[in-house]
């Protein structure tokens, strides 16, 4: 089996985290052939790909507050999301359906989208975001919002708290909320904040993520092909009966006298025969 044969059975395989994965990876080697300006070592996302703060330009490119979560603008910015989407994928499918991680992923993209454009507008300030930090930072918020005592091993270190290891990820982002990138942090913390507002609504009976399922299978159902109505014919399949085959036997002539003077003799004695009926019986037995 070669390489290309291998991802192919893991995508296959995987479920939909590792899908995911595949997902966000495929949309950076698109992009690292499309957008990445080798003069100047760096991605130009255009306005259709990245979301901008401009409310004139997200609001006639409404797809982006989704598109952006798939996109990095560098190996290292794509490397370190997938380590963190992989392990905190893996801990929300323990108690969570694939349904709800893919909602959790979808809404949680759009929602940070919208508060990033909304803080941007509210400092004035103008710019543009990729990567899917907001997303994976509500998943790993809303699996220790359900079990946050689960007992998580790390390396070189040992056994941790989950909430351990979630606060020191919000508290890094915090500290660098004001040095660089603060719209890409406005999103991290929304992408938070709304991973604990998920479970919170699961728990008291409301489930998000089926606005996504119901869209999706919207278009599924779209793109489905009707079935052909068809009326299903019972035939009674009997077997032929078999005639009784006749095993009557056309005695010759000569038999059929024969058995006629036995008769006669069993009925009435030897005595009772002709002439004629003895001269033949006689001939007969010879």
């Amino acid at each position: 089996m070669n390489i290309i044969d291998d991802l192919k059975m893991q995508y296959r395989l995987g479920g939909i985290a590792m899908k995911m994965i595949f997902w966000n990876i495929g949309c950076f080697l698109v992009s690292l052939i499309f957008f990445y300006q080798f003069k100047f070592g760096a991605f130009d996302f255009p306005t259709w790909i990245a979301l901008s703060s401009e409310p004139s330009v997200f609001l006639l490119k409404p797809w982006t507050f989704l598109t952006y979560a798939f996109f990095h603008d560098g190996f290292f910015h794509l490397l370190f999301n997938m380590m963190v989407l992989n392990f905190s994928s893996y801990l929300f499918l323990t108690f969570f359906s694939s349904k709800q991680y893919l909602g959790l992923y979808v809404l949680s993209a759009v929602f940070s989208g919208l508060i990033f454009a909304l803080g941007f507008n509210l400092l004035h300030y103008s710019g543009s975001i990729v990567g899917a930090s907001a997303a994976i930072m509500a998943i790993l918020v809303a699996v220790t919002t359900y079990s946050p005592l689960m007992d998580v091993r790390l390396l070189l270190i040992g056994n941790v708290k989950l909430w351990h290891i979630t606060a020191v990820v919000l508290i890094l982002d915090l500290m660098q909320f004001r040095l660089e990138n603060s719209g890409g942090h406005i999103s991290h913390l929304a992408g938070a904040f709304f991973g604990f507002l998920y479970i919170k609504m699961l728990q008291s009976g409301i489930d998000l993520s089926k606005m996504v399922s119901i869209v999706l299978d919207f278009f599924a159902n779209l793109f489905k092909k009707p079935s052909t109505p068809f009326k299903k014919v019972h035939k009674n399949y009997q077997k032929p009966i078999e005639k009784p085959i006749s095993k009557i036997v056309v005695k010759d002539k000569k038999q059929q006298q024969i058995d006629e003077i036995l008769d006669k003799i069993s009925q009435s004695g030897y005595d009772s025969l002709s002439q004629d009926e003895k001269e033949f019986l006689f001939q007969a037995g010879k």
